[in-house]
């Protein structure tokens, strides 16, 4: 991307990409964006809690620094460089009041006024200046000027930060600038700072003047940060928050380029909460930015499919079905092309383009976004098309290598069945739905879960494990790392421009597919009909299984259960039991075998309860029970042809 710098000042500069701004403007961000989140909260729980030592440069990762640049405080160069040894001048200490208070929103584009002879209207500062002024945190010269280049002081700066906090001069004991520093030192405004009266403040300083403001006392006895909307904790500001709070967007890419107030050299980028770049940005993309961070999240998350619902009402929806699936409309764009007055109706087939939190940002033509879904088939329906004279359609669910069960409705159904793997591409005049012929592919999966045999799986790889029964689960590479696949373990695959696989459908490799409970009821098969109904356990709670009267051949004990759609039984298999002589946190042995944990293994104390003296089965924590203390059972999973094997369920009993 090519981009012109404005110069701010000394190493303070904005970046401007020029080309036209994007169409779709965002709404305003909750302030809680969780997929943000978890990139944020592991590094704000490390950084905040950094000790600087006194008179120090800070950090540029410290929590001081992140949280200041977060909320636009202080700026990066072109190349995102901080320069915290730098000097401050009067001016670009005028701008980071401005953008330290309420105000910071209240600067335009535009020029500002002239209030000072050596600060003309066109001046970069010139409308920082005037608010500063205006509002009484910094003052001119008695000859009428600013001296906008001059460098800050320890004095002045703590002067302005201390009337910024509501404490004037009137409200000090003493003359200045001893009454200033000394109020300064009690509000604690000055920890980190080792400069004396008249030294030059650093940025590195401005960064510790100015978070130690927001974590102070204002003149009215309120923590300042909170004044503004943000939460501080034991001395320190929510850094996840201030992130949320001054995040830009949604925003939709445009020509695979994005619309940025920074130039693109120093962006960092986060693709679906993986560093990536700019490079990776492609038509239809749902992006938000952090100015200040100079850093960017985009989204690549689609719905396509038919239109069925649109509630409360067509007039003024807040809410799209799109097959069975309903999603909540997040922008007033996308509520405007879905309603009444918009371009898409019940019946359309449309693309939705989805935000971080699964809201729906905006709504295109299924043809234009060029998408192209991959999965298995796991029911097909019949249904009625919109209209008074409406013919019947076909609706098929597909569950999607993006992790989501698309239900898509056809005109009439040619070449595939429940199990079979298709493709789906939208188009202005429908869907269409392709079986896909096989295409193996066989190979060891190294460690780092990067590369299959001599291909290189995709950063953005989407891989779905599948049965021919139609189940499904997506899976990440990291599942499969160590793990050899042969042939009959890979069903299709499907690789870039660049040669690597981007797409990767197994053939119940992991046995993810399957849900896994622990039955304590089982019918008899008796003149071949049901005399009780199936029971068990799945994470604490006793579940009964409708079976629709179909038997199938298993004992008590753990027991791997896939469904239909109604959420009948579909199938049903023995997992295999096996005495456990140890366990870790992710691994138990047993037999002479050592078995991986499930992510989401579950544990039951099996034990009599005292007041019915009936033995029962308690769920609770792995870290609960031990191979000393504990009888143990592990359940394992003997289907998944090659990543199976894992333990799902526990059973524990005192000895």
């Amino acid at each position: 991307m090519d981009a012109v710098i404005r110069n701010n000042a000394q190493g303070d500069r904005r970046a401007v990409v020029l080309r036209p701004k994007a169409k779709q403007k965002g709404m305003v961000i909750n302030m809680m964006k969780r997929r943000i989140l978890a990139l944020l909260l592991a590094v704000c729980a490390a950084v905040t809690l950094l000790t600087v030592p006194a008179g120090a440069t800070a950090a540029a990762d410290s929590g001081e620094v992140q949280t200041i640049r977060a909320l636009g405080i202080l700026v990066g160069d072109v190349n995102g460089n901080l320069n915290l040894e730098g000097s401050v001048t009067r001016a670009q200490f005028a701008k980071m009041l401005v953008n330290a208070s309420s105000y910071k929103d209240s600067v335009g584009d535009g020029e500002g006024v002239s209030l000072f002879k050596d600060v003309k209207s066109d001046h970069w500062a010139s409308q920082y200046i005037k608010i500063a002024v205006t509002q009484g945190w910094m003052v001119g010269y008695t000859n009428g000027t600013f001296r906008p280049s001059q460098s800050i002081t320890l004095e002045q700066a703590c002067t302005s930060v201390l009337r910024l906090l509501g404490y004037d001069s009137s409200k000090l004991a003493g003359s200045f600038p001893t009454a200033q520093l000394s109020k300064a030192a009690s509000l604690g405004l000055r920890d980190q700072i080792t400069l004396s009266r008249g030294g030059t403040m650093t940025r590195s300083d401005c960064v510790y003047l100015l978070y130690n403001a927001l974590t102070a006392q204002n003149s009215e006895g309120k923590i300042y940060a909170t004044t503004l909307g943000y939460t501080v904790t034991n001395g320190h500001v929510d850094y996840a928050a201030v992130v949320s709070a001054n995040l830009s967007g949604p925003y939709v890419s445009s020509r695979r380029s994005l619309d940025l107030p920074f130039a693109s050299t120093a962006a960092k980028v986060y693709r679906n909460g993986t560093l990536s770049s700019l490079s990776s940005v492609q038509e239809y993309d749902v992006y938000y930015y952090n100015a200040g961070m100079q850093t960017v999240w985009i989204y690549t998350d689609r719905a396509g499919g038919t239109i069925s619902a649109l509630t409360p009402s067509a007039a003024a929806p807040t809410a799209v079905t799109v097959g069975t699936t309903s999603y909540t409309i997040g922008t007033a764009t996308a509520a405007y092309k879905l309603s009444s007055m918009g371009g898409f109706k019940v019946g359309d087939t449309a693309l939705l383009l989805l935000g971080m939190n699964g809201e729906v940002v905006d709504v295109v033509n299924g043809s234009a976004a060029d998408t192209i879904y991959y999965g298995v088939v796991s029911s097909i329906g019949t249904g009625k098309a919109s209209g008074t004279n409406a013919a019947a359609v076909v609706n098929v669910t597909v569950g999607c290598t993006d992790g989501v069960a698309h239900t898509f409705s056809v005109s009439e159904r040619s070449g595939f069945a429940v199990g079979s793997l298709v493709s789906v591409s939208m188009a202005d005049g429908g869907t269409t739905i392709k079986a896909l012929s096989p295409k193996t592919l066989s190979g060891t999966v190294d460690k780092a879960g990067t590369k299959l045999g001599n291909l290189t799986l995709a950063a953005d790889v989407q891989i779905l494990d599948t049965t021919n029964t139609g189940a499904w689960a997506k899976i990440y590479p990291s599942r499969l790392a160590g793990y050899t696949l042969n042939a009959a373990d890979v069903r299709y695959y499907i690789t870039n421009s660049d040669g690597q696989i981007s797409y990767l459908l197994l053939d119940d490799v992991t046995g993810d597919t399957w849900s896994f409970y622990y039955m304590t009821t089982v019918p008899e098969k008796v003149d071949g009909s049901l005399q009780v109904s199936y029971a068990g356990l799945k994470d604490g709670k006793t579940t009964t299984l409708d079976a629709n009267g179909k038997y199938f051949s298993i004992a008590g004990g753990g027991a791997g259960v896939q469904f239909n759609t109604d959420g009948t039984v579909k199938n049903m298999r023995q997992l295999r039991s096996v005495t456990l002589d140890s366990l870790s946190s992710v691994s138990a042995m047993g037999d002479g075998s050592t078995y991986t944990l499930d992510t989401g293994v579950q544990v039951y104390l099996r034990q009599r309860d005292s007041a019915t003296l009936t033995m029962g089965y308690y769920q609770t924590a792995l870290s609960s029970v031990n191979a000393t203390d504990y009888k143990l059972t592990g359940w394992v999973n003997n289907f998944g042809s090659t990543a199976g094997g894992r333990v799902r369920i526990i059973i524990a009993e005192k000895k």
